[in-house]
């Protein structure tokens, strides 16, 4: 396999002169030729995310299908802008010249997908690479084995892999991938695994944009409704059985309003989730495998041993790898299950006396990927997002900001590096040249050597610099 790897590299490693000079119409057409393969595929794409993870068809296609759709639709729309030469200020130092910044495609890029949306996560960032005019290696995640197979099918039966190749395989396909000089490496995945791209890219000197994770906290205040929030966050944290990097990780509200949450929590996930009394397995996605079964199994079993209370659910059938949306309250900060990012459908609910006391719980930790706040006090929401950092947050809903292709999506600190989606990610597999045109009337001469009769000519620059 290293032989093979390393045989598309070099073939990408010529291509990707050629790519630089495409225009517009050819990445458009690109797009285009990707959006009808994932339509030709659509039926098998739906097949093996239930197989991989059970999602219901519905949410599949919200999730992932329609929201590459959109994504491809919106990067066509805006492409010939994004391209476009951009015209900046001059100054005193250039005020004749022409000043511009060119978008030119890095190269070669490496693509790293996760299993918990592995469609979605995998063809995001290939929509910008291609439109941002690059060469593209895929690693789809093993975790996920039907769509990983589905994706490898659609890139080897769509593109010439000396554009843009797909490796399924284990860990050791993405350890060979890593060792090579790529242009820009895309990785979606853990903070621990973020580490190790970072420190791979580091050998060569390749720019990453790392989209990671982190423990994505919901403030509620005591001017929310609370009823709306809960409904919003059962759905934010359920949805792919909690297997969301932008997920709701715990619950920070009044004390005197917990009550009233865990309530309506209760009721908003079985009218959601349940049917007839049981919960609804064909609409509800299974944990991944054993191993992360075991991993929320052990974790809620250590949350309750130091003092948490079930209020409800905990309840596991190993058989078909279902954890019951589940909920806990008396939490403390040094509750094991706080010290992770929890990745499943189980809520720890942690009250407050006052704002600020959620906010320093908060800034206490490292910086999320998401928060959310319900609050309908404009002071309250502007004291929050100004007094905290996050990747992106969301007031009075969950999750809604990444489908947004105007808005950055990206992480911060520990959360991740760089923005994708939308014009972000086409700059993400860009750089941003900056080209000056000189007019015969430059100034630059003035300050060639010698300079013994220029004193005054530089106390003169002294004052207008």
């Amino acid at each position: 396999m290293d032989d093979k790897i390393n045989g598309v590299f070099a073939a990408q490693q010529q291509n990707k002169f050629l790519l630089r000079t495409t225009d517009a119409e050819v990445r458009i057409a690109k797009l285009n030729l990707l959006k009808q393969a994932i339509k030709n595929f659509e039926e098998e794409i739906f097949a093996a995310l239930q197989s991989d993870l059970r999602k219901c068809r519905f949410e599949s296609a919200v999730t992932e299908v329609l929201f590459i759709y959109s994504e491809i639709d919106h990067a066509i729309k805006k492409l010939k802008g994004w391209m476009r030469p951009r015209g900046v200020s001059r100054t005193i130092s250039n005020l004749f010249s022409g000043n511009k910044i060119y978008y030119e495609p890095k190269g070669v890029c490496l693509i790293i997908a996760p299993w918990n949306y592995p469609f979605q996560l995998l063809m995001s960032p290939l929509v910008s690479a291609i439109a941002a005019g690059n060469c593209a290696m895929l690693k789809p995640s093993e975790l996920s084995p039907a769509v990983a197979g589905i994706c490898s099918k659609l890139i080897a039966q769509t593109f010439d892999p000396k554009e843009i190749a797909c490796f399924e395989g284990d860990t050791s396909i993405a350890t060979a991938l890593l060792k090579l000089p790529f242009d820009h490496i895309f990785f979606t995945g853990s903070t621990a695994v973020g580490k190790v791209v970072m420190e791979a890219a580091a050998k060569h000197l390749s720019s990453v944009t790392l989209e990671l994770g982190g423990k994505s906290p919901v403030i509620i205040d005591h001017s929310a409704d609370v009823k709306d929030a809960a409904r919003k966050i059962a759905w934010g944290k359920l949805v792919n059985a909690g297997q969301t990097c932008i997920a709701p990780d715990y619950v920070l509200i009044a004390e005197e309003l917990e009550k009233e949450f865990v309530t309506s929590f209760k009721a908003s996930v079985e009218q959601l989730f349940f049917n007839q009394g049981e919960l609804n397995l064909t609409e509800y996605a299974k944990i991944i495998n054993q191993k992360h079964f075991d991993r929320l199994k052990g974790l809620l079993h250590l949350a309750l041993q130091a003092g948490a209370r079930l209020e409800w659910g905990g309840q596991t059938t190993a058989e078909n790898l279902t954890i019951h949306p589940t909920i806990l309250t008396a939490v403390e900060a040094e509750n094991p299950i706080m010290a992770e990012e929890i990745f499943g459908p189980i809520l720890p609910v942690i009250t407050y006396k006052n704002l600020q006391e959620a906010i320093d719980f908060i800034n206490k930790r490292d910086k999320p990927l998401a928060l959310y706040v319900f609050s309908n006090s404009a002071e309250n929401q502007n004291k929050i997002i100004r007094e905290t950092s996050a990747g992106g947050s969301c007031i009075n809903d969950v999750l809604i900001h990444i489908s947004n292709p105007n808005l950055p999506f990206g992480g911060v600190g520990s959360s991740g590096m760089g923005s994708c989606h939308g014009i972000y990610g086409f700059k993400s597999f860009s750089h941003e040249k900056a080209v000056v045109f000189q007019s015969r009337l430059g100034l630059t001469k003035l300050i060639y050597p010698p300079y013994h009769q220029k004193m005054g000519l530089l106390k003169w620059l002294e004052k207008i610099l």
